[in-house]
């Protein structure tokens, strides 16, 4: 029940981007390009200034880049197998290879460990969000397509603003400066509205999906790599990293949330598929509901 009451909110602000779309007809495109070069880094950069950096990172930002390219290696191995092109390959990577662990993850955190373990939550968010920022934009924009060869690739990689604010941020905290309050406030208003408005995007590109067209194969493996393989690969990763038994835990945990919201607008903004990348975003935290608990008893039975 608890992870229902969770989930009400999220699947509510899908709704409002679903009917929103259905009534208005948005210019989705461009709502994701606001979110995406406009707002999202002034997240970054307010996460990372807020957050201060501890030997935890190290450990954490492991956990996070080695679990995000053994993903991406499985995915890239099955793609060549079973014959996908460049732009099915980028846009299952998006769909699997990221999971929700900020708006989602983190409550589901809170309820289950209580604030020691937000704490934990938090750093990984930050740590999922660097991810995304970079290897996610550069799967986007290279399954894109009129994505053309590296060379333009890179160049849409370092034009996105996110890393940036990112880095910013980080820097800011580590010299010690201090933001002006005036300032700091104008950041976290923009920063917060990021994800709620990531998620209406998200509900409605879900509005202009064409079920019938939906491809079912492509779907469930990218469902199968996001729910069951990421929680096992996290628990080898955290097997061996020399963390105590509760961080190991929400590493599991994290690791088998559904898609994460962000990739879905990346989707949209470079054309990688995103009714491929939409439909797993939206399945795998419909799902969530039913493999969440069980990922739970088994990692406080396991771990």
């Amino acid at each position: 029940m608890s992870f229902i009451l969770i989930l009400l909110p999220v699947f509510g602000i899908f709704a409002i981007g679903f009917v929103g779309q259905k009534l208005l007809h948005f210019d989705i495109p461009n709502l994701s390009k606001l979110t995406l070069y406009l707002m999202s880094p002034f997240l970054a950069l307010g996460t990372f200034y807020k957050n201060p950096i501890t030997m935890d990172y190290v450990y954490l930002a492991v956990y996070i880049f080695v679990l995000c390219l053994a993903l991406i290696l499985i995915i890239t191995l099955v793609a060549k197998i079973m014959g996908y092109s460049l732009r099915d390959r980028c846009a299952l990577i998006l769909a699997s290879a990221f999971m929700n662990n900020g708006n989602y993850g983190t409550p589901v955190v809170l309820l289950v460990f209580g604030s020691t373990g937000l704490n934990i939550a938090v750093i990984l968010m930050v740590l999922q969000q660097l991810a995304m920022s970079t290897i996610g934009i550069y799967y986007a924009a290279k399954g894109s397509s009129d994505a053309g060869g590296y060379k333009v690739v890179l160049k849409r990689v370092v034009r996105m603003p996110i890393a940036y604010g990112a880095l910013l941020g980080l820097t800011l905290q580590l010299l010690h400066v201090s933001i002006p309050a005036p300032l700091l406030t104008c950041i976290n208003l923009v920063g917060n509205a990021a994800i709620p408005t990531i998620m209406i995007v998200l509900g409605m590109q879900l509005a202009v999906i064409s079920f019938r067209r939906i491809e079912l194969l492509k779907v469930g493996f990218a469902l199968i790599i996001r729910l069951l393989f990421s929680p096992i690969i996290a628990f080898g990763i955290a097997f061996f990293l020399p963390v105590d038994t509760m961080t190991k835990q929400i590493m599991i945990l994290l690791a088998a949330m559904p898609t994460a919201a962000n990739t879905t607008l990346m989707a949209v903004q470079f054309d990688t598929k995103p009714d491929l990348v939409s439909s797993a975003t939206f399945i795998s935290t419909v799902l969530s509901i039913i493999t969440l608990p069980i990922v739970l008893a088994l990692v406080h039975f396991v771990v």
